[in-house]
């Protein structure tokens, strides 16, 4: 991949905004604030990105869906956003795995960008506007590790540098940690050369086998730290509007990011910082150190992409989540009703324009509903309560008009429906043609439940040669037999649909 230059704003599409509508929770300031960009109309975001030693995991992928619908819905409120997610492609993981697999260390790091790249692709993650690599700002890390150096507040050691914390006196003003405690905590290990516990390494001198560049003060490679705010500062100047990123990252990561940055160019980083909660299994936070992950590949593998995403955002995004087989189920049969309903109401329109005329209530309510949630701290868990709502009112229209007039009935299944590419295309779900989501998971559970498709072919064209021949006895009793199988059948204008009981 090719190093970017800095988004250009005139690369971006420009829309009309009115004045901000939206909050968002500052882990900085620990309350709720209006979101007041430094360019109005423009947002520009960083988020860290994945470490590429291993396969990206549930809970990685998780933190990684939430900045995704964040990107979404801000360019659907109106803004232009500057999207920028990192790869970390040199670090002591990354070197530790090449040396078990026996690789070079940027081979390896590139076979996990590219399978990262695929697994977001699957996920339907949005491409940021860049994505640059530690390898690709090498540069930058050494200029502004020497305005450090030069501002007194960073020392070379035998090779390495560290950031002195005792010199900055606003060390932990994100995590809110106390540094005595933390001292107390914090020991040197053997073969660092630093002057305290609390510093920590800006660049590290060179070892026998591992990647290494050119310093001034001796070859080496960077800390990681240093490497987020060399990348954001390139692509998004020094400072920016929002840091996103996992809880697990306020400290120590974002926390050396604030204080080398800061410290460098006496400016804040971020006006607004964003984290995730953790996604949990089996009450702990789902980690590779841990040992206790689920690779997002595997669970792709099993589950759809869309009831993935629906599980991820059926939470505030500063809440824990509990993963668990039996939850993302049920999230693939919620996802199922809604491309049920969505069927539905397509065959009821008949793809017929519909013609002006009064409508029943106020369709538009539910957007609104949508809108007001996610302004609030991009509350998916409420803007899925007003999903639900739409398609709860689709499924009274088709099932229980609350009106007699059929056409009044058309015009508001009409407006509603055109509701859910505005909802879906900020959540990233319901944005597949319905007959087909359905075939997909038809499919699959077809396969996951070992059923006989022939078999259940050669039921279903022998109930159709009943129901021609008006045979309805025949017709219900191969009905019942499919159903014994685990098959239902709905017949309807575009014949008879079929799927697997789950």
């Amino acid at each position: 991949m090719m190093s970017r230059s800095p988004i250009s704003r005139a690369t971006l599409v420009s829309a009309p905004l009115g004045p901000p509508v939206l909050s968002v929770y500052n882990t900085l300031t620990r309350r709720k604030e209006p979101l007041e960009t430094l360019q109005p109309g423009e947002v520009r975001l960083y988020v860290c990105g994945p470490t590429v030693y291993s396969w990206v995991h549930i809970g990685n992928a998780r933190t990684f869906t939430v900045f995704d619908v964040v990107v979404r819905y801000l360019r659907y409120r109106g803004y232009r956003v500057s999207y920028v997610r990192n790869y970390t492609d040199v670090d002591d993981k990354i070197i530790n795995a090449a040396r078990e697999s026996g690789e070079e260390p940027a081979a390896l790091a590139e076979r996990y960008v590219r399978a990262f790249e695929e697994d977001a692709a699957a996920l339907g993650l949005l491409p940021p506007d860049a994505a640059p690599r530690v390898t690709q700002v090498i540069p930058e890390i050494l200029a502004l590790i020497g305005t450090l150096l030069d501002q007194g507040v960073a020392y070379v050691s035998e090779g390495d540098v560290y950031f002195q914390v005792s010199r900055w006196p606003e060390y932990a003003k994100l995590s809110r940690r106390n540094l005595d405690d933390l001292r107390a905590g914090e020991r040197v290990t053997p073969g660092e050369q630093k002057r305290e516990p609390l510093d920590f390494a800006l660049w590290k001198a060179e070892k026998p086998g591992e990647p290494a560049w050119d310093a001034p003060w001796g070859r080496g490679r960077p800390g990681w730290h240093i490497e987020c705010s060399a990348m954001s500062e390139k692509f998004l100047g020094r400072t920016f509007d929002i840091h996103g990123g996992g809880l697990d990252l306020i400290f120590p990561h974002h926390e050396n990011e604030i204080a080398q940055s800061e410290a460098a160019h006496h400016a804040p980083l971020a006006r607004v910082w964003m984290h995730a909660g953790f996604l949990e299994l089996e009450n702990a936070k789902m980690s590779k150190s841990l040992g206790n992950v689920v690779r997002l590949r595997d669970a792709l593998a099993k589950v759809d992409a869309e009831a993935l995403r629906l599980f991820f955002l059926s939470s505030h995004y500063r809440n824990g989540l509990a993963f668990a087989d039996e939850v993302l189920a049920a999230s693939e049969k919620r996802m199922e009703y809604l491309y049920e309903t969505l069927q539905r109401v397509d065959e009821r329109l008949g793809g017929r324009e519909v013609q002006a005329g009064p409508i029943h209530g106020d369709p538009d309510a539910w957007i609104r509903a949508f809108e007001e949630a996610m302004d609030d701290d991009f509350n998916t868990a409420g803007g899925l309560a007003a999903l639900s709502g739409l398609f709860g009112q689709m499924n009274e229209l088709l099932d229980r008009p609350p009106v007699p007039d059929r056409a009044t009935v058309v015009r508001t299944l009409s407006a509603l429906r055109a509701q859910v590419p505005k909802m879906g295309g900020v959540l990233g779900v319901l944005e597949s043609n319905p007959a087909a989501w359905l075939e997909r998971r038809r499919d699959r559970l077809v396969e996951q439940k070992g059923l006989d498709r022939t078999r259940i072919e050669s039921l279903l064209a022998e109930r159709a040669a009943a129901r021609r021949q008006k045979d309805f006895a025949r017709s219900d009793g191969i009905r019942d037999q499919l159903l014994q199988m685990g098959v239902e059948l709905r017949d309807g204008p575009a014949g008879t649909q079929w799927k697997v009981r789950s």
